[in-house]
């Protein structure tokens, strides 16, 4: 269909990238081709026009990771390490420059937080490697971009990119991909592609793609439909098959609206938590036990679901219902970033769960004033949950 797209215009220049501004959703149409129809009206939703333009580009991204993947094997310079050990792909760079690329056509004022930068393109060669990547999936002409506007498009995103300062501000929060650990593995493990809308401070929508996700009924099959979930602030979470499973074609869309579910016993909730944290390292263990065969939970025991990989595919559990719990604990040595949140909590929120820090407030995406990168959690840590267990487990971790 083709769907208007009102772009917003920025209260001050936005040619000095270090200046602090604000902006706002004024009116400037483009129009943008979408393939997909929203589960609800278009009147309903004040911000339809961004999220049709993020489900298309967050659709394609999730075709440009499944290609990307099918070569990582054969081609060992498509996987590199950063400085903290952390493993990063050609996609990772091909999906922020992509989505900075379209979001920058239909948005061009509205800033681009996102994970990367250019200098690992740039320092390991890549930059052929990930101009055809982006160029295969995006609507721009390749005849028109140059591999200096792909990194160009990656930079837009990266540190260092905007001054915001104190006041609210609008701005897209992405995550290229989050799982990367699972995305190189190959074997169908979870990975997620993230983006969010903030307005004037207020997240307003999200969208995340998941490929290797299993729908109902493919639990004993090698294909998988895949899974893109969808918020918007007072419409719901919804949720849809991201292809036809059996020949990786696109799917017909039709939407699943998303609860969380209605678990209200600690004892007989299913957790998730970070594959880098233990059970014994955060405060319930000490009134439960984890266990993670569903035939062996006993009294004072917890069943803990083992899901790989990133923070999002665990908001993702619970936003679906597959989970009830995702509890983290913020550790000394590591820097919580926005994206791997942001999407998260207005896909929970619209689903009726809750996400908190563990002294019970709202994550705070405006803390890091400078350049909204960096989320700072009161009491330890950060919780998502269904509606009823969420004070109960805040009630505990003081104790603990």
């Amino acid at each position: 269909m083709d769907v208007l797209i009102h772009s917003a215009a920025s209260r001050f220049p936005v040619s000095h990238p270090h200046r602090p501004y604000r902006t706002s959703l004024r009116q400037c149409v483009f129009s943008v081709r979408s393939s997909i129809s929203l589960p609800f009206p278009e009147e309903k939703a004040k911000y339809n026009e961004h999220l049709q333009a993020a489900v298309d580009v967050v659709e394609r991204a999730c075709r440009l990771c499944v290609d990307v993947q099918k070569s990582l094997f054969s081609n060992d310079r498509q996987i590199i390490e950063k400085l903290d050990q952390t493993p990063v792909t050609i996609a990772d760079f091909g999906v922020q420059a992509l989505v900075s690329l379209e979001m920058s056509k239909l948005f061009p004022s509205i800033p681009l937080v996102a994970e990367e930068d250019s200098a690992f393109v740039r320092e390991n060669n890549l930059v052929d490697d990930v101009f055809q990547v982006v160029t295969d999936k995006s609507s721009i002409s390749d005849k028109t971009l140059s591999e200096e506007d792909i990194l160009k498009a990656i930079d837009r995103g990266g540190k260092d990119a905007f001054s915001f300062g104190p006041q609210p501000a609008t701005y897209w929060i992405l995550d290229p991909i989050d799982g990367t650990r699972g995305f190189v593995k190959g074997s169908g493990a979870l990975y997620v592609v993230g983006l969010a809308l903030v307005v004037e401070g207020e997240i307003v929508l999200g969208v995340m793609g998941c490929p290797n996700w299993r729908v109902e009924g493919e639990e004993n099959t090698v294909s998988r439909s895949g899974i893109i979930m969808i918020s918007h602030v007072g419409c719901g979470t919804w949720r849809t098959r991201l292809w036809d499973a059996q020949n990786n074609s696109r799917k017909t869309h039709k939407w699943t609206r998303c609860q969380v579910d209605d678990f209200s016993k600690i004892d007989e909730a299913r957790f998730c938590i970070p594959e880098s944290q233990t059970w014994e390292s955060l405060p319930l263990s000490t009134k439960y036990n984890a266990t993670t065969h569903t035939d062996c939970v006993g009294e004072k025991d917890i069943l803990l679901l083992p899901t790989c990989c990133g923070s999002l595919c665990k908001y993702l559990m619970v936003a679906s219902g597959r989970a009830s719990v995702f509890i983290q604990r913020a550790r000394t040595q590591t820097i919580i970033k926005v994206w791997d949140h942001a999407v998260g909590v207005i896909c929970i929120h619209e689903a009726g769960g809750k996400v908190s820090d563990w002294k019970g407030s709202e994550l705070d995406f405006a803390a890091d004033q400078t350049e909204r990168r960096v989320l700072y959690p009161s009491g330890g840590g950060i919780l998502v949950s269904n509606d009823s267990l969420h004070n109960p487990i805040l009630e505990i971790i003081p104790s603990s």
